[in-house]
């Protein structure tokens, strides 16, 4: 199966349908009238549609098991034709389309199968999606027209006993969502050059300054007493967001003291450094973090 483990969850909704057409009114009418003999077909048909819902990994070999939180089985006959709708919702880091299809699949199968006696024309027809929600594909945030300094807090990098392997992580994971780098600096664990840095960015205009190193508890871990006094706003939310997406991955996580804040219209966020703090800070806060840059324009959440 595809590797999912550096998705976060979300709320993911999906609408998918059957049609199934039968050949006569009668068929129609027997249907309404619970006058099948193998039952309430409605009834019977959801019923088996719930079933499939929960277990649609078990039939499908690159789905995967997730919780069914929500599924609503809806039918609306159109003359000869019966439309059959399944709506599912989960918290999960991947999507439920399949999900939706295969119950809407399933609830038609039992139709046919409750009907086929009465009726010997029935016809499953134009399986779809009908509807998505949830996920990154749902954000349109983009990091198009801001532009980014990435600065490398480390003295053994400094002194080039270490190869930066965070700092151009961050990198690539900007380029990834748009984001133009005007420069990337490495530079020692000091509270002065640090503020310098971000001050001189900051004077420039650039929009985003993204910071990795320092962020621990060592002696020479200075980044967020550098950084902090700067801040006009911190934004709490984001450490929080960094490091409870990091705790489901290392216990350790709970040791970064990671930040972000704004000064002025600049973005700053001091991350990990190491190459998976980095890497897993980055996946846990983009691309939505990029919304702030609509808010400060002045849209709404």
């Amino acid at each position: 199966m595809v590797n999912i483990t550096h998705k976060y969850s979300t709320l993911r909704k999906a609408i998918a349908e059957a049609v199934v057409s039968v050949s006569s009114q009668d068929t129609i009418d027997a249907i309404v009238n619970h006058k099948v003999p193998k039952g309430n077909v409605f009834e019977m048909s959801k019923t088996a549609g719930l079933f499939a819902a929960k277990k649609t990994s078990d039939v499908i070999p690159d789905c995967h098991p997730l919780p069914i939180e929500y599924t609503s089985i809806q039918f609306e006959i159109r003359n000869l034709d019966i439309h059959v709708t399944s709506e599912i919702h989960t918290i999960y880091k991947t999507g439920v389309e399949v999900e939706a299809m295969h119950s809407a699949s399933v609830v038609a199968l039992t139709m046919y199968d409750m009907l086929k006696p009465i009726d010997k024309n029935i016809e499953i027809k134009n399986i779809k999606l009908l509807e998505k929600k949830g996920g990154k594909s749902d954000r349109k945030d983009s990091g198009e027209g801001i532009d980014a300094s990435v600065i490398v807090c480390s003295d053994s990098i400094f002194a080039g006993k270490k190869e930066d392997k965070a700092g151009k992580a961050i990198v690539a994971a900007l380029e990834k969502h748009h984001v133009a780098i005007n420069d990337y600096v490495v530079i020692p664990d000091e509270i002065k050059e640090i503020q310098e840095k971000i001050k001189s960015d900051v004077e420039q205009g650039t929009r985003l300054i993204m910071i990795t190193g320092g962020t621990g508890l060592s002696k020479r871990d200075v980044t967020p007493e550098a950084v902090r006094p700067l801040l006009e706003r911190e934004i709490p939310g984001v450490a929080e967001a960094i490091r409870s997406y990091g705790q489901l991955r290392t216990p350790y996580s709970m040791l970064s003291r990671s930040l972000a804040g704004m000064i002025g219209d600049t973005l700053v966020i001091a991350l990990p450094g190491s190459t998976k703090g980095a890497e897993e800070s980055m996946d846990a806060i983009f691309p939505g973090i990029l919304h702030i840059y609509k808010i400060v324009a002045g849209a709404q959440h």
